[in-house]
């Protein structure tokens, strides 16, 4: 194989983005474009352009707004507001290559673009793209509550609502967020009938998100009779995280009980990279990728993210994603990363001879896109 070629050939392949959000359409001041470099919150005194992250977006961002290289915050924000959020969003999501976005569309604090204005951005160079929806299965339970049901009944209501959800056209998959709510350190069970009853009565009465450790398992084993990919946020995350409690390790009891049943996708995974590839290549249901870490640590350090992630989880049981959300930048900088980390540990293995070149590029294609267009079984071509 000649030299590079693996990166060559990774350059060329279309991305399958398996989790990511919509973009924000309207101006961004300096506050907001830096709110949305971090999982955490502002920060008084500081900048996140001083952030991994922040580094990250002047050095490989600023070229495709047509800066320098490393230019200074205020001229790449000025230049972004020059060029405006439509065509911002355009150069980024055309610089990334992405043939095919599922999109998460339950978080949406602030008006974002949907799966069908992302892939129209995307595509508007010269190929037509793809995007699929994936049910938030939190929001679709927190919008029965906010219809009105009796505790009684909202076993019944929130099943109802959620096949609802999952027969729109373009939905491919569902996702909990059980890691913000509760974390994972729960009884693995269904829990029954009575004690649904009871935990609803409970969080009805007191309102706001869904928390109960009670309902977070229903939630799960509803998502399980649904049959339908589900795609759990593990790891790394913003301040309602407790990190210690969303080791995906803790999930080992449920996966044993819902064997032989659907796909579960291991979302982020980061510090908990190793733990979610043991998963992986113990269970045969379990799937994992890296995305939110990427643009993160950005493409200086993706490679030594993947290859910890690498170490022991099967080959057709990593994904990408990018987990994009809000700014455009995280479809570039999380498509680049993976290519390149990608990239650069497998062509190494096969300068050691310790991969042949057609199986390189054979896992290449398979991380990029094709793991994920058999588990959510999207057409051909998509």
């Amino acid at each position: 194989m000649a030299e590079g070629l693996v990166h060559e050939a990774l350059a060329d392949l279309e991305l399958v983005d398996h989790h990511c959000h919509g973009v924000v359409t309207a101006p961004l001041d300096r506050p907001d474009f830096e709110a949305l470099l971090t999982e955490g919150g502002r920060w008084p005194g500081t900048t996140t352009f001083d952030t991994p992250a922040g580094v990250a977006v002047r050095r490989y961002c600023a070229p495709v707004l047509g800066l320098e290289r490393h230019a200074p915050a205020d001229v790449y924000l000025a230049r972004r507001a020059e060029l405006g959020p439509a065509e911002v969003n355009r150069r980024f999501l055309a610089a990334a290559r992405t043939g095919v976005f599922c999109v998460d569309t339950g978080y949406t604090p602030q008006p974002l673009t949907t799966p069908a204005e992302l892939a129209s951005a995307a595509g508007a160079v010269a190929h037509e793209v793809a995007a699929y929806e994936v049910v938030r299965l939190e929001s679709v339970a927190e919008a029965v509550a906010g219809r009105g049901v009796d505790a009684g009944g909202y076993a019944d209501a929130f099943r109802s609502a959620a096949l609802d959800a999952v027969r729109r056209p373009g939905v491919v998959g569902v996702k909990s967020v059980a890691a913000y709510r509760t974390g994972f350190v729960l009884d693995p069970a269904r829990p029954s009938d009575a004690d649904v009853t009871r935990a609803a009565r409970r969080w009805l009465a007191r309102g706001g998100r869904l928390d109960d450790p009670v309902l977070v398992r229903h939630l799960l084993w509803t998502a399980v009779d649904l049959g339908l990919p589900l795609q759990l946020h593990t790891g790394f995350g913003d301040p309602d995280i407790r990190l210690h409690s969303v080791d995906p390790a803790h999930l080992t009891d449920w996966l044993r009980l819902i064997a032989g049943t659907i796909p579960v996708l291991l979302l982020h995974c980061w510090p908990y990279h190793r733990q979610a590839g043991y998963l992986a290549a113990v269970f045969e249901q379990v799937y994992l990728d890296v995305g939110l870490t990427l643009h993160h640590v950005g493409p200086a350090r993706a490679r030594a993210v993947l290859e910890e992630a690498l170490e022991i989880t099967p080959f057709r049981k990593l994904l990408y994603s990018s987990d994009a959300y809000g700014v455009a930048e995280f479809y570039g900088l999380g498509a680049l990363a993976f290519r390149r980390g990608l990239g650069e540990l497998l062509q190494d293995r096969v300068d050691a001879d310790e991969l042949a070149p057609a199986d390189a590029l054979r896992l290449a294609r398979w991380a990029a896109a094709d793991n994920a267009r058999q588990v959510y079984r999207l057409p051909d071509g998509h």
